[in-house]
């Protein structure tokens, strides 16, 4: 597999994009489970149904693989850039949630904080596995290689 000038091998993608699409599905799943067994949250509230989460953590997530794979390939420093980046898109996707409280059914702060919640638990799987898996360097997956 060939790596980019920035060490990134974007054939690794192959593998690398779904298991960070699954990972991302997971965390926010977990966070519903733990969320709806300590809150009282209406189940009804469609933003935290589980197709709607699993759709959109997954249509969402692979957008960021595919912008992940267009920055390692156009620019010099890609991890760097795309970490900046996707913490910028994180803080950009908490908008919509702080103007959620009280516009319908189900929707309250602390439904729109556990939103918030599930943008970070898509994120940091999302950011950690690409800009750490993508690379050609296999001692970042395997820490006790000797090599």
């Amino acid at each position: 597999m060939m790596a980019s000038d920035s060490g990134v091998e974007v054939r690794r993608l192959l593998w690398v994009g779904p298991s960070t699409v699954a990972a991302a599905i997971v965390a926010v799943l977990a966070v519903r489970v733990i969320a709806f067994s300590t809150l009282d949250l209406s189940p009804e509230f469609v933003p935290l149904k589980w197709s709607a989460l699993i759709v959109f953590t997954a249509v969402l997530v692979s957008a960021g693989v595919l912008v992940f794979a267009a920055v390692s390939r156009w620019v010099a420093n890609p991890v760097r850039f795309y970490r900046r980046l996707a913490l910028g898109a994180l803080v950009v996707s908490m908008i919509p949630d702080l103007l959620l409280p009280g516009s319908g059914p189900g929707a309250t702060w602390p439904a729109a904080i556990v939103l918030m919640v599930m943008h970070v638990a898509a994120w940091w799987p999302t950011v950690a596995i690409l800009t750490r898996w993508a690379r050609g360097d296999t001692r970042q997956l395997h820490p006790n290689h000797a090599g």
